[in-house]
């Protein structure tokens, strides 16, 4: 499944935008110009759709920071995705749903307000003025449709003023069997934000070892993932190691994943030039973000939709063009989507023409305008993307 547009209104500096995301995507522009609001947005969806929206709101501090200047009564996001059976027809059949978080009074609480998922091709095609609809909210007044639209309606005190609809009606029993596996979709999405790799961190530490095949956002579940797949999956450890030693050289040898105690194991790299292996806890801040993206992107079992907010963070810049290819690599599999400030990392897509989208500060709100494909090729002929980024010439382009 993949979003072709999306909405949204009132959310932080999101007033208003209409974004139409590709494949891979590059999100660029100055500080505070909105960048990561845009993952914040993916991350609530998500977040929705696993039944934590109430959690999402409170981590945020309630409904206001979350509202454009804390000034609206509401907030509200739109998406269209492909569906999510490959070889369905994506005209006829991509999805639509739509979302109001309603705030309140003047406190920091909310309630969904409005709620729906449906098809929208028959209203395209002039057919009627009524989606198709497999869900339907308005306030507690909660509906499912069935395949022949006939409605089912939920008694209002089963319905949750703070989570959606979505993630209530997803269960085994779901009368549409549209809704389980497009909720599965959005809650398995993958919003990378930020990585902590103090020395105290998670990431350092032994962890239990458990057969785990995706990197969850915070990211501190990656020796397991690491040791699952490194181990498990001949394709994976071949490019795991083939990356590694692009970045290192032959100086690298291999991963290895020694027993600790209580059932737990260790990361540690072998060079060859030492005769004892490195431990997680004393591997360099870049080399673990570097093992971290490489896992995210590589995974064979990546989140439909991966989010990394600036994956250049600690890398050297010759690290860069290994990440690009990865992530171009990971753009078959899934919709990957990464904000950047820098040159070098646009630089490191060469020709692999990544959907570019220029996110600007007007007037106390973020705008996003992607780039003309036929226009940016024609720029790139002559000039690559970071030069343009510096020259600031990337940012005129219309």
């Amino acid at each position: 499944m993949r979003l072709t547009r999306i909405k949204a209104s009132g959310f932080r500096s999101l007033r208003d935008v209409d974004w139409e995301p590709g494949e891979l995507n590059i999100l660029i522009g100055p500080n505070c110009a909105g960048k990561s609001n845009v993952l914040r947005l993916l991350d609530l969806i998500s977040g929705s759709a696993q039944g934590k929206l109430s959690k999402c709101v409170q981590k945020a501090g309630g409904i206001e920071p979350l509202i454009w200047d804390g000034m609206l009564d509401s907030l509200s996001v739109s998406f269209k995705a492909t569906p999510v059976e490959k070889g369905r027809d994506i005209q006829k059949e991509s999805l639509t749903y739509e979302l109001e978080l309603q705030r309140l009074g003047k406190s920091a609480s909310y309630r969904v307000g409005k709620e729906l998922l449906g098809n929208y091709y028959r209203v395209e095609e002039s057919f009627t003025d009524e989606p198709f609809k497999l869900l339907e909210r308005k306030g507690l007044f909660a509906s499912i449709f069935d395949e022949s639209e006939r409605r089912l309606t939920a008694p209002e005190e089963s319905i949750s003023e703070e989570e959606t609809l979505l993630s209530l009606a997803a269960g085994p029993f779901s009368a549409n069997h549209h809704i389980p596996p497009f909720r599965s979709q959005l809650a398995s999405w993958c919003i990378y934000h930020d990585l902590h790799v103090n020395q105290d961190a998670a990431i350092r530490q032994p962890a239990i070892a458990r057969p785990e095949k995706r990197v969850e956002p915070d990211g501190q579940n990656l020796i397991p993932v690491l040791h699952t797949l490194y181990s498990g999956d001949r394709e994976f450890k071949k490019e795991i190691d083939r990356a590694m030693r692009a970045a290192f050289g032959e100086e690298y040898e291999e991963l290895l994943f020694p027993p600790a105690a209580d059932q737990r194991i260790q990361l540690r790299v072998r060079w060859k030039s030492l005769r004892s292996e490195q431990s997680a806890r004393d591997l360099s801040d870049g080399t673990l973000r570097f093992l971290f993206l490489l896992t995210a992107l590589a995974s064979p079992s990546a989140a439909p939709l991966i989010a990394i907010d600036e994956p250049e963070t600690g890398l050297h810049p010759s690290m860069l063009p290994i990440i690009a290819e990865y992530a171009a690599d990971a753009a078959e599999r899934s919709q990957v989507i990464l904000t950047t400030h820098s040159p070098q990392l646009l630089d490191a897509f060469g020709n692999l023409n990544p959907a570019t989208t220029v996110v600007r500060w007007r007037n106390g709100q973020t705008s996003l305008d992607r780039l003309e494909k036929e226009l940016l090729s024609k720029w790139l002929k002559e000039y690559s993307l970071g030069t343009l980024f510096k020259s600031g010439e990337l940012e005129d382009l219309e």
